[in-house]
């Protein structure tokens, strides 16, 4: 084989780059990291299937911001019959009351910037939630 060892020495470059993320989550620890989110303050369920909401939150928040701006329509008929007003804030965060410890410390985890709040004003954590998060 022509420049055989140029061709390995590169292969094992290339697998060392291609890799250097696992070794260094694995050197650090952080392999088997997973976030602690806060558990809803309320409620049963959530508009729809959890495994739904958590692979597919952001696809329904659009399609709810979509349907509020453009379509002026604010109410979500979930597929239990179950209507909810299509708000990030009234809604979702009635339950999920704490955004540190629900939604940052999932963006943060997936290193996913979102630009909800870019427009939405963080609702302050009441008191009596506070203490149901133990803080």
């Amino acid at each position: 084989m022509y420049n055989s060892g140029t061709v390995i020495i590169g292969v094992l470059a290339f697998l060392v780059l291609l890799l250097f993320p696992v070794w260094y989550n694995l050197a650090s620890g952080q392999i088997d990291h997973e976030p602690d989110l806060a558990k809803p303050i309320r409620g049963e369920a959530c508009v729809t299937e959890t495994a739904y909401m958590r692979a597919n939150h952001m696809n329904l928040l659009n399609d709810w911001r979509d349907r509020v701006v453009r379509e002026g329509e604010r109410v979500y008929v979930a597929a239990d019959g179950q209507r909810y007003e299509m708000s990030l804030t009234n809604t979702c965060l009635d339950c999920h009351a704490d955004k540190v410890k629900f939604c940052d410390e999932c963006h943060t985890y997936m290193a996913v910037d979102p630009y909800c709040w870019d427009c939405h004003i963080v609702p302050e954590t009441p008191l009596s939630q506070e203490v149901a998060y133990g803080n």
